[in-house]
């Protein structure tokens, strides 16, 4: 009797393990959990049944580990891809800027067209002056790149913009080749602080004033007074500029006008209602040609 319970029971554990061996991996039946109950505690432990049948526990944790890795070194990827683009993107930067700076000073410094002043140009007994070569991009606006055949006058403007720097002048005068509002630039612009920049090649036209840029150079000055007269540093600069450009042309002061004097414009705006200063500017511009060539 106690051989056919022996028997029975493990016919009974037989059926019920293969009935859990069939089931979904992960999941119990109650079959399943009647197996449990119905073996001894002592023989489920031995037995080791796992949650998981036919996946064990270690053979989990390493394919979890090898997906971490995997998603980490994607990001690793990814980041790097990143910085590698950054990097070109900066190099591209600097060889565009050392390019575009190079091109300017050939242009600065490249000898003049057949159809220019060279022919005109002289011996220059004064020293030029410290001065920013900042040339804008040719733009129908603001530099048309159209040859300067020949130089017959200087022209000194004012910007009629109180208290903005050289530097933002000129920033303006290269929007223009965007918001196409009007044709304005000069060839050289002095801040308030003293310093120079040029825009316009000398061997090129500026637009600055109406009828005479094919045959004229121009000179912007910025101002912080509110009757437009120049500062100091300004007046200084102006001076040494103006001296340089009449011995580059074999010019004398008396070729040094005013936009007034070419239309009647009010610029610049102190030196035409103060004719005693416009004045007084010319013969400073002689004094310091005078001395220049004397030493």
């Amino acid at each position: 009797m106690q051989q056919k319970t022996h028997k029975r029971q493990n016919r009974q554990r037989g059926e019920l393990q293969s009935r859990a061996n069939t089931a979904p991996a992960g999941r119990q039946t109650p079959d399943r959990r009647r197996q449990q109950s119905s073996i001894p505690k002592a023989e489920r432990t031995s037995a080791k049944i796992t949650p998981y049948p036919g996946r064990p526990v270690q053979s989990i944790k390493r394919r979890r580990a090898r997906r971490r890795r995997a998603l980490f070194y994607r990001g690793l990827a990814l980041a790097l891809f990143f910085l590698f683009l950054v990097g070109i993107f900066q190099l591209t930067g600097l060889v565009y800027r050392s390019a575009r700076s190079w091109i300017q000073s050939r242009e600065v410094n490249s000898t003049w067209s057949k159809n220019d002043t060279a022919a005109q140009k002289v011996e220059n007994p004064f020293s030029k002056p410290d001065i920013t070569v900042d040339l804008l991009d040719v733009n129908r606006y603001s530099r048309p790149g159209t040859d300067l055949k020949k130089v017959k006058n200087i022209f000194v403007h004012y910007t009629a913009n109180q208290g903005t720097s050289a530097e933002q002048n000129r920033g303006y005068f290269a929007n223009l080749a965007e918001t196409g509002e009007r044709s304005a630039s000069a060839h050289f612009i002095i801040g308030y602080n003293g310093e120079i920049i040029q825009c316009i090649p000398l061997s090129e036209e500026a637009y600055a004033v109406k009828g005479r840029n094919d045959d004229s150079i121009s000179i912007e000055c910025c101002y912080l007074s509110e009757d437009g007269a120049f500062t100091s540093s300004t007046y200084n600069s102006l001076i040494e500029l103006l001296s340089w450009l009449c011995g580059e042309y074999g010019l004398t002061p008396e070729d040094i006008l005013r936009h007034y004097d070419a239309g009647g414009k009010k610029c610049p705006l102190y030196y035409v209602e103060n004719e005693e200063a416009w004045d007084k500017l010319l013969e400073d511009v002689s004094q310091y040609m005078e001395e220049s060539a004397s030493e």
